[in-house]
């Protein structure tokens, strides 16, 4: 599994995570709210599986 996010989109999949999860737990959003776990856990992982399929890179240097 090769890192394909870069600094800026890891950090914005982090806050908009962490931001749809707590409007869930609120109660503002309800279920729907728990989708942040998927751009949460990207962010966390620095990978997209979506990524390669659309030949999108957004690291300026691919790491191993």
């Amino acid at each position: 599994m090769q890192t394909n996010i870069g600094t800026l989109d890891r950090t914005l999949r982090i806050v908009i995570g962490l931001a749809l999860i707590g409007l869930a737990l609120a109660g503002t959003l309800g279920l729907w709210g728990w989708i942040g776990v998927l751009p949460l856990f990207t962010g966390l992982i620095r990978f997209c599986p979506a990524y390669p399929l659309l030949g999108i890179n957004t690291c300026r240097k691919a790491k191993s």
